[in-house]
Protein backbone atom coordinates (compact mmCIF):
# COMPACT_ATOMS: atom_id res chain seq x y z
CA UNK A 1 0.00 0.00 0.00
CA UNK A 2 2.55 2.35 1.01
CA UNK A 3 4.51 1.56 -2.40
CA UNK A 4 1.45 2.09 -4.22
CA UNK A 5 1.04 6.04 -2.94
CA UNK A 6 5.16 6.40 -3.60
CA UNK A 7 3.72 5.70 -7.29
CA UNK A 8 1.14 8.03 -7.41
CA UNK A 9 3.10 10.82 -5.73
CA UNK A 10 5.80 9.97 -8.42
CA UNK A 11 3.00 9.84 -11.27
CA UNK A 12 1.39 13.47 -10.10
CA UNK A 13 4.71 15.35 -9.72
CA UNK A 14 5.76 13.82 -13.26
CA UNK A 15 2.02 14.98 -14.41
CA UNK A 16 2.32 18.87 -12.51
CA UNK A 17 6.04 18.73 -14.50
CA UNK A 18 5.10 18.15 -17.92
CA UNK A 19 1.98 19.98 -17.72
CA UNK A 20 4.37 23.13 -16.36
CA UNK A 21 7.11 22.59 -19.10
CA UNK A 22 3.79 22.59 -21.48
CA UNK A 23 2.84 25.92 -20.28
CA UNK A 24 6.29 27.77 -20.51
CA UNK A 25 6.51 26.22 -23.97
CA UNK A 26 3.02 27.72 -25.08
CA UNK A 27 4.29 31.26 -23.41
CA UNK A 28 7.39 31.01 -25.00
CA UNK A 29 5.61 30.12 -28.96
CA UNK A 30 3.13 32.54 -28.50
CA UNK A 31 5.78 35.18 -27.59
CA UNK A 32 7.96 33.85 -30.22
CA UNK A 33 5.14 34.32 -32.98
CA UNK A 34 3.84 37.84 -31.41
CA UNK A 35 7.54 39.24 -31.73
CA UNK A 36 8.38 37.66 -35.15
CA UNK A 37 5.11 39.47 -36.61
CA UNK A 38 6.33 43.01 -35.77
CA UNK A 39 9.92 42.00 -36.69
CA UNK A 40 9.23 39.89 -39.81
CA UNK A 41 6.41 42.63 -41.26
CA UNK A 42 9.16 45.26 -42.37
CA UNK A 43 10.79 42.55 -44.28
CA UNK A 44 7.88 41.61 -45.80
CA UNK A 45 6.87 45.28 -46.58
CA UNK A 46 10.25 45.64 -48.17
CA UNK A 47 10.07 42.21 -50.29
CA UNK A 48 6.73 43.73 -51.38
CA UNK A 49 8.28 47.24 -52.44
CA UNK A 50 11.30 45.33 -54.35
CA UNK A 51 8.97 42.97 -56.42
CA UNK A 52 5.78 43.17 -55.84
CA UNK A 53 4.55 46.81 -56.00
CA UNK A 54 7.61 48.23 -57.42
CA UNK A 55 6.54 51.17 -59.42
CA UNK A 56 10.05 51.44 -61.51
CA UNK A 57 8.85 52.52 -65.25
CA UNK A 58 10.11 50.03 -67.53
CA UNK A 59 11.10 51.56 -71.14
CA UNK A 60 8.95 49.62 -74.13
CA UNK A 61 10.37 47.89 -76.13
CA UNK A 62 7.79 46.27 -78.41
CA UNK A 63 -16.28 66.31 -59.92
CA UNK A 64 -17.58 65.37 -63.01
CA UNK A 65 -19.64 62.73 -64.06
CA UNK A 66 -18.60 59.31 -63.35
CA UNK A 67 -21.27 57.97 -65.13
CA UNK A 68 -20.35 58.50 -68.89
CA UNK A 69 -23.11 57.16 -70.66
CA UNK A 70 -25.63 59.71 -68.87
CA UNK A 71 -23.62 62.45 -69.96
CA UNK A 72 -24.16 62.57 -73.76
CA UNK A 73 -21.80 66.12 -74.57
CA UNK A 74 -18.92 64.39 -73.06
CA UNK A 75 -19.00 60.29 -73.40
CA UNK A 76 -16.83 59.62 -76.22
CA UNK A 77 -13.29 58.84 -76.69
CA UNK A 78 -10.63 59.83 -79.19
CA UNK A 79 -12.51 57.82 -81.59
CA UNK A 80 -15.96 58.90 -80.73
CA UNK A 81 -16.96 55.43 -79.78
CA UNK A 82 -19.83 55.66 -76.67
CA UNK A 83 -17.66 54.69 -73.26
CA UNK A 84 -19.70 51.56 -71.86
CA UNK A 85 -20.13 52.24 -68.28
CA UNK A 86 -20.64 48.88 -67.42
CA UNK A 87 -18.09 48.07 -68.47
CA UNK A 88 -16.18 50.75 -66.89
CA UNK A 89 -17.67 50.13 -63.32
CA UNK A 90 -18.34 46.68 -63.26
CA UNK A 91 -15.42 45.71 -60.61
CA UNK A 92 -17.21 48.53 -58.67
CA UNK A 93 -20.75 47.58 -59.12
CA UNK A 94 -19.86 44.06 -58.07
CA UNK A 95 -18.05 45.31 -55.05
CA UNK A 96 -20.91 47.34 -53.80
CA UNK A 97 -22.86 44.12 -54.60
CA UNK A 98 -20.93 42.08 -51.95
CA UNK A 99 -21.69 44.56 -49.34
CA UNK A 100 -24.94 44.36 -48.77
CA UNK A 101 -25.13 43.64 -45.20
CA UNK A 102 -22.90 45.94 -43.08
CA UNK A 103 -22.56 47.05 -39.44
CA UNK A 104 -21.97 50.30 -38.51
CA UNK A 105 -19.18 51.11 -35.48
CA UNK A 106 -20.13 54.15 -33.60
CA UNK A 107 -16.79 56.52 -32.94
CA UNK A 108 -15.97 55.18 -29.57
CA UNK A 109 -15.52 51.43 -30.77
CA UNK A 110 -13.43 52.41 -33.79
CA UNK A 111 -11.08 54.10 -31.58
CA UNK A 112 -10.76 52.07 -29.26
CA UNK A 113 -10.49 49.40 -32.50
CA UNK A 114 -7.48 51.54 -33.51
CA UNK A 115 -5.95 51.66 -30.17
CA UNK A 116 -5.99 47.88 -29.66
CA UNK A 117 -4.37 47.32 -32.64
CA UNK A 118 -1.76 50.42 -32.61
CA UNK A 119 -2.84 52.47 -35.46
CA UNK A 120 -2.63 55.90 -34.48
CA UNK A 121 -1.09 58.77 -37.13
CA UNK A 122 2.14 59.51 -35.14
CA UNK A 123 3.37 56.01 -35.76
CA UNK A 124 2.31 56.54 -39.42
CA UNK A 125 3.95 59.55 -40.12
CA UNK A 126 7.56 58.24 -38.26
CA UNK A 127 7.39 54.76 -39.69
CA UNK A 128 5.21 55.16 -42.72
CA UNK A 129 3.69 51.80 -42.25
CA UNK A 130 -0.36 51.62 -41.65
CA UNK A 131 -2.22 49.02 -39.89
CA UNK A 132 -5.25 46.99 -42.53
CA UNK A 133 -7.71 48.56 -40.99
CA UNK A 134 -10.84 48.85 -43.49
CA UNK A 135 -14.21 50.06 -42.14
CA UNK A 136 -16.88 50.10 -44.06
CA UNK A 137 -18.46 52.84 -43.04
CA UNK A 138 -18.34 56.29 -41.62
CA UNK A 139 -19.22 56.55 -37.56
CA UNK A 140 -22.61 58.45 -37.25
CA UNK A 141 -20.73 60.21 -34.07
CA UNK A 142 -17.95 61.44 -36.24
CA UNK A 143 -19.84 64.83 -36.47
CA UNK A 144 -20.59 65.39 -32.89
CA UNK A 145 -16.85 65.70 -31.83
CA UNK A 146 -16.43 68.99 -31.38
CA UNK A 147 -12.65 68.43 -31.26
CA UNK A 148 -11.47 69.68 -34.91
CA UNK A 149 -8.16 67.84 -34.27
CA UNK A 150 -9.62 64.65 -33.58
CA UNK A 151 -12.19 64.33 -36.05
CA UNK A 152 -9.80 65.22 -38.81
CA UNK A 153 -7.48 62.44 -37.22
CA UNK A 154 -10.34 59.96 -36.81
CA UNK A 155 -11.34 60.68 -40.19
CA UNK A 156 -7.65 60.60 -41.97
CA UNK A 157 -7.16 57.12 -40.11
CA UNK A 158 -10.25 55.57 -41.89
CA UNK A 159 -9.93 56.26 -45.22
CA UNK A 160 -6.18 56.23 -45.08
CA UNK A 161 -5.94 52.08 -45.65
CA UNK A 162 -8.77 52.25 -48.05
CA UNK A 163 -6.83 54.77 -50.38
CA UNK A 164 -3.39 52.92 -49.72
CA UNK A 165 -5.32 49.88 -50.55
CA UNK A 166 -6.68 50.60 -53.72
CA UNK A 167 -3.40 52.02 -55.16
CA UNK A 168 -1.57 48.66 -54.31
CA UNK A 169 -4.55 47.10 -56.59
CA UNK A 170 -3.56 49.88 -59.48
CA UNK A 171 0.11 48.96 -58.87
CA UNK A 172 0.23 45.52 -59.47
CA UNK A 173 -1.97 45.66 -62.22
CA UNK A 174 0.77 48.36 -63.92
CA UNK A 175 3.34 45.94 -62.84
CA UNK A 176 1.58 43.40 -64.80
CA UNK A 177 0.89 45.80 -67.72
CA UNK A 178 4.74 46.40 -67.94
CA UNK A 179 5.76 43.05 -67.79
CA UNK A 180 3.21 42.35 -71.34
CA UNK A 181 4.45 44.99 -73.04
CA UNK A 182 7.90 44.39 -72.52
CA UNK A 183 7.39 41.09 -73.48
CA UNK A 184 7.55 40.31 -77.92
CA UNK A 185 4.96 37.87 -77.33
CA UNK A 186 1.72 37.40 -75.37
CA UNK A 187 -0.26 34.71 -74.09
CA UNK A 188 -3.77 34.09 -74.25
CA UNK A 189 -4.15 34.72 -70.68
CA UNK A 190 -2.49 37.87 -71.07
CA UNK A 191 -4.25 39.31 -74.06
CA UNK A 192 -7.56 38.15 -72.44
CA UNK A 193 -6.07 40.65 -69.46
CA UNK A 194 -5.40 43.58 -71.11
CA UNK A 195 -8.99 43.10 -73.10
CA UNK A 196 -10.35 43.17 -69.57
CA UNK A 197 -8.15 46.70 -68.87
CA UNK A 198 -9.09 48.24 -71.97
CA UNK A 199 -12.81 48.37 -71.00
CA UNK A 200 -12.12 48.81 -67.38
CA UNK A 201 -10.53 52.13 -68.35
CA UNK A 202 -12.47 53.02 -71.61
CA UNK A 203 -10.05 52.54 -74.09
CA UNK A 204 -11.83 51.84 -77.49
CA UNK A 205 -8.83 52.22 -79.17
CA UNK A 206 -6.75 49.66 -77.54
CA UNK A 207 -3.96 51.70 -77.51
CA UNK A 208 -1.10 50.43 -74.73
CA UNK A 209 0.40 54.00 -74.34
CA UNK A 210 -2.77 55.39 -73.67
CA UNK A 211 -3.51 52.29 -70.93
CA UNK A 212 -0.11 53.15 -69.29
CA UNK A 213 -0.77 56.47 -68.62
CA UNK A 214 -4.57 56.11 -67.59
CA UNK A 215 -3.46 52.58 -64.63
CA UNK A 216 -1.66 55.07 -62.31
CA UNK A 217 -2.04 55.87 -58.63
CA UNK A 218 -3.60 58.96 -57.32
CA UNK A 219 -0.73 60.43 -54.30
CA UNK A 220 -2.82 60.24 -51.35
CA UNK A 221 -2.50 63.60 -50.35
CA UNK A 222 -4.64 64.70 -52.66
CA UNK A 223 -7.04 62.01 -52.30
CA UNK A 224 -7.37 62.23 -48.79
CA UNK A 225 -7.54 66.20 -49.19
CA UNK A 226 -10.10 65.85 -51.60
CA UNK A 227 -12.27 63.54 -49.46
CA UNK A 228 -11.60 66.33 -46.54
CA UNK A 229 -13.47 68.58 -48.55
CA UNK A 230 -15.92 67.04 -50.78
CA UNK A 231 -17.50 65.64 -46.97
CA UNK A 232 -16.55 68.02 -44.28
CA UNK A 233 -14.13 65.30 -43.22
CA UNK A 234 -17.02 62.85 -43.35
CA UNK A 235 -19.65 64.95 -41.66
CA UNK A 236 -21.80 65.81 -44.58
CA UNK A 237 -25.28 63.64 -45.53
CA UNK A 238 -23.80 62.14 -48.48
CA UNK A 239 -21.22 60.48 -47.10
CA UNK A 240 -23.04 59.63 -43.71
CA UNK A 241 -26.67 58.58 -45.77
CA UNK A 242 -24.26 56.87 -49.14
CA UNK A 243 -20.52 56.29 -48.35
CA UNK A 244 -20.00 58.93 -50.95
CA UNK A 245 -16.54 60.63 -49.91
CA UNK A 246 -16.27 62.33 -53.51
CA UNK A 247 -19.27 63.74 -54.16
CA UNK A 248 -19.13 62.04 -57.60
CA UNK A 249 -22.24 62.91 -59.70
CA UNK A 250 -25.16 60.44 -61.61
CA UNK A 251 -28.12 61.52 -63.72
CA UNK A 252 -29.86 58.03 -63.68
CA UNK A 253 -27.85 55.83 -61.13
CA UNK A 254 -28.64 55.23 -57.90
CA UNK A 255 -27.55 58.34 -55.80
CA UNK A 256 -28.91 61.29 -53.18
CA UNK A 257 -30.65 63.84 -54.41
CA UNK A 258 -28.76 67.65 -53.32
CA UNK A 259 -31.68 69.01 -51.03
CA UNK A 260 -31.42 72.38 -53.03
CA UNK A 261 -32.18 70.69 -56.57
CA UNK A 262 -35.47 70.29 -58.40
CA UNK A 263 -36.78 67.13 -57.51
CA UNK A 264 -37.44 66.17 -61.07
CA UNK A 265 -34.32 67.81 -62.76
CA UNK A 266 -30.94 67.25 -62.36
CA UNK A 267 -28.03 65.11 -60.75
CA UNK A 268 -27.82 63.01 -57.96
CA UNK A 269 -24.79 62.43 -55.94
CA UNK A 270 -23.23 58.45 -56.45
CA UNK A 271 -24.53 56.15 -53.43
CA UNK A 272 -21.94 53.39 -52.08
CA UNK A 273 -22.71 50.18 -49.75
CA UNK A 274 -19.11 50.52 -48.97
CA UNK A 275 -16.61 53.39 -48.65
CA UNK A 276 -13.85 51.13 -50.56
CA UNK A 277 -16.62 51.26 -53.36
CA UNK A 278 -16.82 55.04 -53.09
CA UNK A 279 -12.70 54.74 -53.31
CA UNK A 280 -12.40 52.99 -56.26
CA UNK A 281 -15.23 54.53 -58.40
CA UNK A 282 -13.23 58.09 -57.75
CA UNK A 283 -9.83 56.60 -59.00
CA UNK A 284 -11.37 55.43 -61.90
CA UNK A 285 -13.32 58.82 -62.27
CA UNK A 286 -9.71 60.80 -62.29
CA UNK A 287 -7.90 57.82 -64.60
CA UNK A 288 -10.80 57.72 -67.34
CA UNK A 289 -12.90 60.90 -67.50
CA UNK A 290 -11.85 63.40 -70.42
CA UNK A 291 -12.30 66.31 -67.70
CA UNK A 292 -8.88 65.08 -65.88
CA UNK A 293 -6.96 64.58 -69.35
CA UNK A 294 -4.45 67.04 -68.05
CA UNK A 295 -4.26 66.15 -64.76
CA UNK A 296 -3.30 62.59 -66.31
CA UNK A 297 -0.87 64.02 -68.69
CA UNK A 298 1.25 65.97 -65.80
CA UNK A 299 1.22 62.78 -63.74
CA UNK A 300 2.74 60.78 -67.14
CA UNK A 301 5.18 63.75 -67.15
CA UNK A 302 6.35 63.21 -63.76
CA UNK A 303 6.78 59.48 -64.30
CA UNK A 304 8.87 59.86 -67.27
CA UNK A 305 11.29 62.11 -65.79
CA UNK A 306 11.74 59.60 -62.62
CA UNK A 307 10.01 61.70 -60.38
CA UNK A 308 7.78 61.20 -57.18
CA UNK A 309 4.00 62.07 -57.60
CA UNK A 310 3.47 65.62 -55.97
CA UNK A 311 -0.55 65.81 -54.82
CA UNK A 312 0.32 69.50 -54.48
CA UNK A 313 1.24 69.84 -58.04
CA UNK A 314 -1.32 67.48 -59.88
CA UNK A 315 -4.07 69.75 -57.42
CA UNK A 316 -3.78 72.30 -60.20
CA UNK A 317 -5.16 69.82 -62.65
CA UNK A 318 -8.39 69.62 -60.79
CA UNK A 319 -10.05 73.14 -61.16
CA UNK A 320 -13.01 71.47 -63.47
CA UNK A 321 -13.65 68.72 -60.50
CA UNK A 322 -16.36 71.55 -58.84
CA UNK A 323 -17.62 74.61 -60.29
CA UNK A 324 -15.42 76.98 -57.96
CA UNK A 325 -12.74 76.51 -60.21
CA UNK A 326 -9.39 77.65 -59.12
CA UNK A 327 -10.31 78.21 -55.77
CA UNK A 328 -11.27 74.69 -55.36
CA UNK A 329 -7.65 73.87 -56.23
CA UNK A 330 -6.83 76.51 -53.45
CA UNK A 331 -8.67 74.97 -50.94
CA UNK A 332 -7.13 71.50 -51.79
CA UNK A 333 -3.74 72.53 -51.18
CA UNK A 334 -4.23 74.60 -48.21
CA UNK A 335 -5.72 71.54 -46.48
CA UNK A 336 -2.37 69.49 -47.58
CA UNK A 337 -0.59 71.86 -46.14
CA UNK A 338 -2.13 72.36 -42.97
CA UNK A 339 -2.97 68.75 -42.12
CA UNK A 340 0.88 67.75 -43.63
CA UNK A 341 -0.87 65.31 -45.19
CA UNK A 342 2.16 64.67 -47.80
CA UNK A 343 3.72 63.00 -44.74
CA UNK A 344 1.26 59.65 -46.14
CA UNK A 345 2.40 59.97 -49.68
CA UNK A 346 4.93 57.56 -49.11
CA UNK A 347 3.18 55.20 -46.33
CA UNK A 348 2.43 51.43 -47.07
CA UNK A 349 -0.03 49.28 -45.97
CA UNK A 350 0.81 46.41 -43.92
CA UNK A 351 0.01 42.62 -44.97
CA UNK A 352 -3.24 41.81 -42.89
CA UNK A 353 -3.08 39.40 -40.01
CA UNK A 354 -5.54 36.57 -38.27
CA UNK A 355 -5.32 38.22 -35.17
CA UNK A 356 -6.31 41.87 -36.80
CA UNK A 357 -8.64 40.50 -39.34
CA UNK A 358 -10.75 38.79 -36.18
CA UNK A 359 -10.42 42.25 -33.99
CA UNK A 360 -12.24 43.81 -37.24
Amino acid sequence: MKIKRIRNKKLKNQIFFYNKINSISKIFLSSFLVVSFFYITPLIISFMEKNILNTKEFTNNSKSILAYTLNKKDNFDKEGDILDEKELLLDIFSLNDLETDTVRLSASTIKQLFQDTGYNLKDVREKKLVKPVALTLLPNEIKMIEDTKKRKELFIQIVLPLILKENNNIKLDRKTLFNIINKSNNSDLEKKWLEKKYKQYGIKSKDLSELKIRMDEVPVSLAIAQAAKETGWGTSRFAQEGNALFGQWTWSGEGLKPKDADVDKGHKVMKFNVLQASVRAYLRNLNTHSTYKDFRKARADSRDFGESLDGLALSEHLDKYAETGIQYVTVLKKIIVQNKLKDFDDAKLLPSSIDLESLI
